[in-house]
């Protein structure tokens, strides 16, 4: 393949996961001599579309009905498609034009039809989901996408157990946080009663103006900052990290993370669940609850905050879950369809 195009989406109340994952396979691909163009409205989440032209990646607007689909993607030699938002007959419409096609899928295909389906989530492996004829899947944590500024901090060796002392904390909350999960998390530290030093992402004002208005206890500091580009060293730095239970899952246990994950929507049920119950992250509580009762996650957080050993086993069994490599296989799948 020379060029492929990836039909992606991404929003203010969509967030930027489907773009981190896809950036992921992007680089492999192109680290193969394939060319990469993004599909998408990017410009919504201007740190989204930075990303993608930081990688010298072109992008297109989206398009949204089939006919479009058939007319601007028959000028690619393979299609991605990551979205949660385009209409069934797309795909089909699209396959139908003999361009070999992948659809990253969670769970639930969504009508998706495509030659390659792609289910990167824990367990996903144990799943038997009926596949469009002549398709076939890939499933499980080998499958992971993970970008190159993941990759290149994973560590080489297990975490282990590191120096007591106040525990530092670092959330995030995808790209836009479009559910507001800073200030209850925010408010959920602080219900501890315990030390801590915590540095939260609020990608707009308003998020930071509402983080910074939680009344902090003593020995217990939050400092707030906007979307960065140095995500994997914060999280590598810090003892733990709290995040939606999302793309970025993965990530953090490919980086040796101490996880904190907190269900923000219901899309992200399933891996918030088979995540825990692996005992490869911390179930901090569902977000809609959390809203009500940001004290509820106390105690989950208080245990994180004060047991360092069981950070360190939580950090361990997350990085022996996810090694990295999931999007080199995944681009030999690609790349196998048009031979």
């Amino acid at each position: 393949m020379e060029r492929v195009g990836v039909r992606c989406d991404v929003g203010p109340g969509r967030g930027i996961g489907h773009v981190m994952r896809c950036l992921a396979l992007a680089e492999e691909l192109r680290l193969r001599g394939t060319a990469v163009e993004f599909v998408c409205d990017a410009h919504t989440v201007p740190w989204a579309a930075g990303q993608i032209a930081a990688r010298g990646i072109p992008i297109v607007p989206a398009v949204w009905t089939p006919a479009e689909h058939v007319e601007l993607l028959q000028r690619y030699d393979g299609v991605v498609f990551d979205s949660y938002d385009l209409d069934a007959v797309v795909y089909a419409a699209v396959r139908a034009t003999g361009v070999p096609t992948l659809a990253i899928v969670d769970g639930d295909f969504r009508g998706a039809e495509a030659d390659l389906l792609v289910d990167q989530n824990l367990a996903a492996e144990l799943d038997q989901p009926a596949l469009p004829p002549g398709a076939s899947r890939l499933a499980g944590l080998d499958y992971v996408l993970i970008r190159d500024e993941i990759r290149a901090l994973r560590p080489s060796q297990p975490p282990v157990l590191r120096p007591s002392g106040v525990p530092s904390v670092f959330a995030f909350f995808g790209g836009t946080d479009a559910f507001g999960a800073g200030p209850v998390v925010t408010q959920a530290l602080v219900a501890t009663g315990v030390p801590f030093t915590a540095t939260l992402v609020a990608p707009t004002p308003e998020l930071a103006r509402q983080v910074a208005a939680v009344e902090v206890g003593g020995h217990q500091r939050v400092d707030v900052i906007g979307p960065t580009d140095q995500l994997a060293a914060a999280v590598r730095a810090a003892d733990l990290t709290i995040s939606a239970s999302g793309t970025s899952t993965w990530e953090l246990l490919c980086l040796g993370a101490t996880a904190g994950l907190v269900c923000v929507v219901d899309n992200q049920v399933m891996g918030y669940e088979r995540a825990i119950a692996t005992g490869t992250a911390a179930g901090v509580g569902v977000l809609s609850e959390l809203a009500s009762d940001p004290s509820a996650a106390a105690d989950v957080l208080k245990r994180l905050l004060t047991d360092a050993a069981e950070r360190a086993r939580l950090a361990a069994a997350g990085w022996r879950l996810v090694d990295g490599q999931g999007r080199a296989r995944v681009a030999d799948a690609l790349l196998h369809l048009s031979s």
